[in-house]
């Protein structure tokens, strides 16, 4: 599989389940080969900071650090720019190997050839 997989996740602590799946999906996704580019965006972008992950709970769900360790491992996670402003969170706090960036990055990801985008 060559194909670019772009997951863009709105959900946090908020809407458990959704997060979760998009979690899932994108940890699947890099363990079957697939190129993944992960965005924090909305209650998300929590996740983004140390420890933050760990407190997330969800009955019958693979771990949140696991999911997250596992696209942090061999795809790429961004944290939405206007999200990160919202929240007072600069890439000085963030995770190891989590960027910040913004729409113009997003577009360009889910527009290139053989992309295929999904939004939780």
């Amino acid at each position: 599989m060559s194909k670019k997989l772009v997951i863009k996740v709105t959900a946090g602590a908020d809407a458990p389940e959704r997060c979760s799946q998009a979690f899932t999906v994108a940890s699947v996704a890099v363990a079957s080969g697939v190129e993944v580019s992960l965005w924090l965006t909305g209650e998300s972008a929590w996740f983004a900071l140390p420890g933050r992950a760990a407190e997330f709970e969800l009955p019958h769900s693979a771990p949140l650090p696991d999911l997250l360790a596992a696209v942090l491992a061999a795809g790429s996670v961004t944290l939405c720019t206007q999200c990160a402003a919202r929240r007072d969170i600069a890439q000085a706090d963030v995770l190891e190997g989590v960027r910040i960036a913004g729409a113009q990055v997003f577009l360009s990801e889910v527009m290139a050839d053989g992309a295929k985008a999904l939004v939780y």
